[in-house]
């Protein structure tokens, strides 16, 4: 079999030096949830239903003890530098980054913590490459969600960015329920996914 044209498949050969932000903003027809990596698009696969309940359950929690100097996102993408725009599950943005209802994206330095939800098919971008990113891009916190365990219970793995090595350092990972003080006081039953 040979491969189609760039021309006759519908898709763009892509740029020499792969694509930017301004592409990943402007290209017409890209699929929901597409993500900018090292130049490259990635495309996602269909949500389980375990991620988009994951979601839910974290967003209604975090929205519960929000300060008014913050506002919780989901689904936005993330502009951290020319090459690359991901795209949390969920972003703490500063509330100023807000500037309405047409808005696309927030800037790195915008976002207090950003949460992944792991997929099987995002799994090493999550875990590596997303973590190397958003800790260049100095977001503080980082959350990392995974179904585990037999009730298949999300299990959040919560990261904070060591100023002296600007890399991420553990500080726990919370499986019943996630309670922490930083950034703000969080106290979620994580075993509120049964519900949803």
């Amino acid at each position: 079999m040979t491969a189609q044209p760039a021309e006759r498949s519908g898709w763009r050969m892509p740029p020499m030096d792969g694509y930017t932000v301004d592409d990943l903003l402007t290209l017409p027809d890209l699929p929901p949830h597409t993500e900018l990596i090292d130049g490259s698009l990635v495309l996602v696969s269909p949500q389980r239903y375990f991620h988009f309940a994951a979601i839910d359950m974290l967003v209604v929690g975090l929205r519960r003890t929000l300060p008014a100097d913050l506002k919780v996102a989901r689904e936005m993408t993330v502009v951290l530098d020319r090459r690359n725009g991901p795209e949390p599950d969920i972003s703490v943005i500063h509330a100023a980054a807000r500037k309405g209802p047409d808005q696309t994206y927030f800037e790195g330095k915008d976002v207090v913590l950003a949460v992944e939800v792991i997929s099987p098919e995002s799994e090493a971008r999550d875990r590596l490459t997303k973590t190397h990113k958003y800790a260049a891009a100095g977001i503080r916190y980082y959350w990392l969600v995974e179904m585990t365990g037999p009730d298949q219970h999300p299990a959040v793995e919560v990261f904070e960015l060591s100023e002296d090595t600007g890399t991420y350092r553990s500080t726990g990972t919370y499986r019943d329920r996630i309670k922490v003080d930083k950034p703000y006081g969080i106290d979620i039953d994580l075993t509120a996914i049964d519900e949803l």
